[in-house]
This record gives C-alpha cells, structure tokens and sequence, in this order.
C-alpha cells in the first residue's frame, strides 16, 4: 500500500517523545495542519519549534501530575517516546502506562503509539544482522518496546501501534509501504514520512487496534 491522502479536521493533540526526531517532525506537521498541540518535555530548550497553538509542559512522563495536566483538554494523542543514556530502562513502557491511565481518567480515546518493526510478531521481518543486534546492544530498548505495545494491547483505548523499519533524517516523500501484510520488510523510511502517516491514524480507523509497519 502507498501514502493515504485524506485531510482531517483539526484537534487538539497531546505529543510524547516531543524532542526526539520522530517527534519533532510530528509537532512541526501537526501544527502545519493546523492542530493545537500540547507537549511533555524535561527541557524546553532541545524543541527549537515557535507557534502560537504549541503549548509546552515542563516535567516527566513518569510523573503522572505532569502526565495529566498534558493531557488536559486533548482529544488525541501521539506517543513517540525513546531510549537516551539518560533515560531508565524502563522509561518508554512506565511513561506508556501513566499515558494510558491517565486518558482512561479523562476518556481520551484515540492513541497513536510509534513503536518499531521487529517487536511481537513483526520479528521475522528485520534482516537477520538487525535480530542480533535486538538481542545484544539493543535488547534492553526492545524489551521495553514489547512492554509498551503489552500496556496499549490490553487497554481499552482506540489504539493504533505503528511500526516504523530505519529511520532517516531523509525530507518526506509520500512514497513508502505500510500495511499488516508480513511480507514487508524492514527498509529505511524518513523520520517524515513515519510522521505523516502517524498523523493520519488519528482520524483513519482503518488500522484500529491494529500495528501496521511503514518502511
């Protein structure tokens, strides 16, 4: 399948995992879009994006306050937390569950989750060097990974865990694979493109409760 080309309305967006690089294409796009955008972030100054429907909280996903007052408001979310070497191991799963009790709190519905191509039964469509490396200097981010999409599978949210293969710094093309089908492997796809697409399941119920991969 190719790019899904549908305009949404526009919401009111609750982002996690705002400074990372999938995250800050996810803001930059959701603004352009014209939603309103509320994020999480421990340090203001590693988001360099100005506007005047971005409205920034300052603390940590595991705080569930912190959690909650981000969410406050919001119609939709995008969770795009990651792994630093600051960061316990445990950083991406916790952060997920504070994000899941909390809009079950405020009956917030719709989740988007960016995980990664080779977690659950998506393994066996990564190279088999990149399976060694998930057992090795990535196993502690992968064992995370699997903990997270565990949390979102058994909530009773309107999720969609999207499942990105590597990821570039390449500008988005629209031209990229995405689907359920276990044949698509895991290529490279631009921190763009998987922006875009993850944007899209905020409003397509075509994925729903579904983990499609984009490579």
């Amino acid at each position: 399948m190719t790019k899904q080309s549908e305009s949404q309305p526009t919401i009111k967006l609750a982002v996690f995992g705002a400074t990372g690089g999938t995250g800050k294409e996810i803001v930059s796009q959701a603004l352009a879009a014209g939603h309103e955008v509320t994020v999480l972030v421990r340090d203001s100054s590693r988001l360099s994006v100005k506007h005047d429907k971005l409205y920034l909280v300052i603390g940590d996903v595991l705080n569930p306050e912190k959690v909650e007052e981000t969410l406050a408001g919001s119609e939709a979310v995008c969770c795009s937390l990651g792994h630093t070497a600051n960061n316990p191991d445990n950083v991406v799963s916790e952060g997920t569950r504070n994000i899941v009790e909390c809009m079950q709190k405020q009956g917030i519905r719709r989740l988007v989750v960016v995980s990664a191509l080779g977690v659950g039964e998506s393994q066996d469509q990564v190279s088999l060097a990149f399976k060694m490396m998930m057992k090795t200097v990535l196993r502690k981010a992968y064992e995370d990974k699997e903990r997270q999409e565990q949390i979102v599978r058994e909530s009773d949210l309107d999720w969609v865990i999207v499942r990105p293969g590597g990821l570039t710094n390449a500008p988005a093309t629209g031209d990229y694979q995405f689907g359920l089908d276990p044949a698509i492997s895991g290529g490279q796809v631009s921190r763009a493109d998987v922006a875009a697409f993850v944007l899209q399941q905020l409003t397509d119920d075509t994925f729903l409760q579904k983990t499609p991969a984009i490579t």
